[in-house]
């Protein structure tokens, strides 16, 4: 790092062991000059929580959490919104925070995505100023609106079709 004029900040290291199958426990500390950097059981890297088992059940918790605080500020001022004001506001403030890296989440139960689909239940109710238990299938049809699952299959699949075309960028 000191080659490259880059400086470690102690405050904001994390290390995160990822055990393997019937990988014994580990004590796992590391000394960086005079601190001591010892494991987590979650990180946070780019903004996405990871924790030691790749579930993911902090990160959705997470951004369950960010969407809820952010659709009751919506919901406040919903009635003075018209519904395509609304529909621009929660794709911009709520849709793009379950989309930001849900690749991640491809391959996971689909009780572990529930939560992420009852958010977006939630903001296509409040499109349409809908009560707290109205169906929302014909809803997020209308709004042609993938359910979170496949948008989830959908993102992979592009990422796939881009690096086999080699139309993706340079890493993939």
């Amino acid at each position: 790092m000191s080659a490259h004029h880059l400086k470690l900040n102690l405050d904001k290291t994390e290390l995160l062991f990822l055990p393997g199958k019937d990988c014994p426990t580990l004590d796992l500390t590391i000394n960086i000059s005079t601190s001591v950097v010892s494991p987590t059981e979650t990180a946070r890297n780019l903004g996405v929580i990871l924790d030691n088992n790749l579930s993911f059940t902090a990160n959705i918790a997470a951004t369950t959490r960010c969407c809820r605080y952010t659709l009751y500020n919506i919901r406040k001022i919903r009635p003075q919104l018209t519904q395509k004001a609304t529909q621009v506001l929660v794709q911009a403030l709520v849709t793009s925070s379950l989309d930001y890296c849900n690749s991640l989440l491809a391959g996971l139960p689909a009780c572990a995505i529930r939560p992420l689909q009852l958010i977006q239940n939630a903001v296509a109710r409040l499109v349409f100023n809908l009560p707290k238990f109205s169906h929302t299938t014909l809803l997020l049809r209308s709004l042609h609106w993938l359910p979170v699952i496949a948008r989830i299959h959908f993102k992979t699949l592009v990422l796939a079709y881009h690096a086999a075309n080699g139309s993706g960028p340079s890493y993939i």
